[in-house]
């Protein structure tokens, strides 16, 4: 059974079990780098705002045989525990005033995104693109973000240089960088010192393998953090060398120096590899690379 047949076979069953006083409806979320998926929105009578819930997974488990009523049920749990008590006042994002100190930045690939940037404010880095969203907060909803559109821009007579300026300020204090040795990253996952070679080896593997990690302290779009004014620079001034820039994901970046025996080619099959099975298709920055020149202050794409 395909997605959007499955989606809406789900949403009569839902309707037929909740009754009149609730809405449901299927919905197409577009995701980056183009990816559709399906929900399953949930209203309760005037409610203006619900979880969406995605259908992916609950596909998954009926093709590997679980019951419709059983994903149902489950279905439903999902949606109770995570149904917010009563309206939220979502009025504020209509001025600009309230907004503009929680306006941030992230970066997404162009390739793949050519339909979702015509209807957003950004700016062209590279083969990428800078986009903006509104990091909201609040008691009802936790955090999330906004992505915000063209119309956004209008409603709000603003426009994109000083959506970028506010960005620029705003995202850093957010969202602070980290950069975290591969090793660090490994001991964090592991528990332990991330790996079980003896020490002699350890040291020498670790020699080796000048990795480090570059996202923010939320580990969430973490990969802009490569555009905060002085990062790279002050990455690059501990070794006082240029490195190679790995996009590992929308949420971080791969920084790896350049000691002059580097292999950029191979470097380069990394990450279409890693990226064709390791990242969740949405979560894709890129498949080029990149690379930091210390001497010019500069990011160059040398792959792509």
């Amino acid at each position: 059974m395909d997605i959007n047949a499955f989606a809406n076979k789900v949403c009569n069953a839902v309707k037929r079990e909740l009754g009149d006083d609730y809405r449901v409806e299927v919905k197409r979320v577009r995701k980056n780098n183009g990816i559709v998926r399906y929900g399953l929105v949930i209203l309760f009578r005037e409610q203006n705002v619900a979880p969406t819930i995605y259908l992916d997974a609950y596909l998954e488990a009926y093709e590997r045989g679980s019951t419709f009523g059983m994903l149902v049920s489950r279905l439903l749990s999902a949606y109770c525990g995570g149904k917010p008590g009563e309206n939220v006042d979502l009025e504020f994002f209509r001025s600009f005033d309230k907004v503009q100190d929680r306006i941030c930045y992230r970066l997404v690939g162009r390739e793949g995104n050519e339909e979702l940037l015509q209807d957003v404010p950004h700016i062209e880095f590279l083969d990428l693109a800078v986009c903006f969203y509104y990091a909201y907060q609040g008691d009802m909803l936790g955090e999330g973000s906004i992505l915000i559109h063209n119309s956004h821009v209008e409603m709000w007579k603003t426009c994109t240089a000083e959506l970028l300026g506010l960005a620029q300020e705003n995202t850093p204090r957010l969202f602070p960088w980290i950069c975290c040795s591969l090793r660090e990253i490994l001991s964090q996952m592991s528990g332990s010192d991330g790996n079980r070679m003896e020490d002699g080896q350890q040291e020498f593997f670790w020699n080796e393998v000048p990795m480090k990690v570059l996202s923010n302290a939320k580990r969430i779009y973490g990969a802009v953090s490569m555009l905060y004014p002085g990062v790279l620079d002050a990455v690059a001034e501990k070794e006082r060398r240029s490195f190679y820039i790995l996009p590992s994901s929308v949420h971080e970046v791969i920084l790896l120096t350049d000691r002059g025996e580097g292999n950029a080619e191979a470097f380069k099959q990394m990450i279409v590899e890693i990226n064709a099975t390791q990242v969740a298709p949405e979560e894709v920055l890129s498949n080029s690379l990149y690379y930091y020149d210390f001497a010019e202050k500069k990011v160059k794409m040398i792959f792509c």
